[in-house]
């Protein structure tokens, strides 16, 4: 082979991610590999306690004899308005279903709005307008907020930040930590409906059949599996990182290895559709409205009944199970037979789409 055809294939392979730079990337923010280096090497250093190193989606504190739970995020999706829902509304049901991962009960909210100046007012107002209505469902208030303006061209139309607070009105505890071998991996449905929405609407794709977003508030799901079985280890809502980065902070943070079948995972056919166009594994898009748990294997099917009675998990399966085998490792058995390691992903592959 001749050096200019060498050369010529070479800029045709796609480079490895950066993953080391002195500066922030926009896979800081991916919920992978990235996201998870930063974490271990800035913030824990500096912030490290017995909360915040447990890594949940909120931290539980005690308060006057009281167990409530506490939790904090920031939306910054992009566009706003998209099939299924829109930032006001991703932002109330992101908020709520952090704490319902935890077993809390959701109660208040705080919003603080970082508004770019040129932002249409009645933009705006629909997305308040969809907050509410976000919050009413949901059941919680919405207690106290912030607004800041800035510069045109400094902010990207809106973000939003929230905080919640809920309580916890049971004994147990659900941590990352908690997995146990002999556990099965429980998902409420179909997966990556989320992401693929947001994407959809961005890219102008369009599928005979309209993908839409699953954001959805999922702490009554979470009280009725609660009242079927205690034996609920942990739960995550798969946001950023999709399906697949959940498991993985499951398996790191318990030691243990998670084993998942291809053919157990539904997914939305026009989805399926999407990420194969997009050249994107669905198992690593973002969910808003389905839960990922681990939960002892003698109750599996009374929390699978409970949750196939409820809305937001009447497509609810076992997927999966938990192994002493490869710990800190997630591995998924394929429709043909063989196995493959399923890690945390290194760089962006969705940018702003939660």
């Amino acid at each position: 082979m001749s050096p200019e055809a060498a050369m010529d294939i070479a800029s045709l392979t796609c480079p490895l991610p950066v993953t080391d730079s002195p500066r922030v990337l926009l896979g800081h923010g991916s919920g992978g590999r990235m996201s998870a280096n930063l974490l271990q090497q800035m913030f824990l250093p500096r912030f490290g306690n017995p909360y915040l190193n447990r890594l949940d989606d909120q931290a539980v504190l005690e308060v006057g004899g009281q167990r409530i739970a506490f939790t904090t995020d920031s939306f910054v999706v992009r566009p706003l308005f998209f099939p299924g829902g829109d930032i006001g509304r991703l932002a109330v049901n992101g908020t709520v279903n952090d704490l319902a991962m935890g077993g809390a009960r959701p109660l208040f909210l705080s919003a603080g709005f970082i508004l770019e100046e040129g932002l249409p007012l009645d933009d705006l107002a629909a997305i308040l307008d969809s907050m509410q209505a976000a919050c009413q469902e949901a059941g919680v208030l919405l207690v106290t907020g912030d607004t800041k303006v800035v510069n045109k061209g400094s902010g990207d139309q809106c973000f939003i930040n929230t905080a919640g607070i809920g309580l916890l009105e049971h004994p147990w505890l659900l941590s990352a930590d908690q997995a146990q071998p002999g556990d099965v991996v429980i998902l409420s449905g179909t997966i990556g409906d989320h992401g693929m929405a947001v994407m959809s609407r961005r890219e102008g794709l369009d599928f005979e059949t309209e993908i839409r977003s699953d954001t959805a508030p999922l702490a009554g799901l979470v009280a009725s599996m609660l009242e079927a079985s205690h034996e609920i280890r942990c739960l995550r809502d798969p946001t950023r990182g999709g399906l697949a980065s959940a498991l993985n902070e499951l398996a790191r943070a318990s030691r243990v290895g998670i084993e998942i079948d291809e053919e157990r995972v539904p997914i939305h056919p026009a989805v399926h559709a999407a990420c194969e166009l997009l050249g994107i594994d669905p198992l690593y898009v973002a969910n808003e409205g389905k839960l990922v748990g681990i939960v002892g294997a003698a109750d599996a099917d009374v929390i699978i009944d409970r949750m196939r009675r409820h809305p937001l998990g009447s497509e609810g399966s076992v997927i999966g199970r938990v192994t002493e085998r490869h710990p800190k490792m997630v591995v998924m058995r394929t429709r043909i037979g063989g196995s493959r390691v399923v890690d945390l992903h290194s760089g962006e592959l969705l940018p702003r789409i939660c």
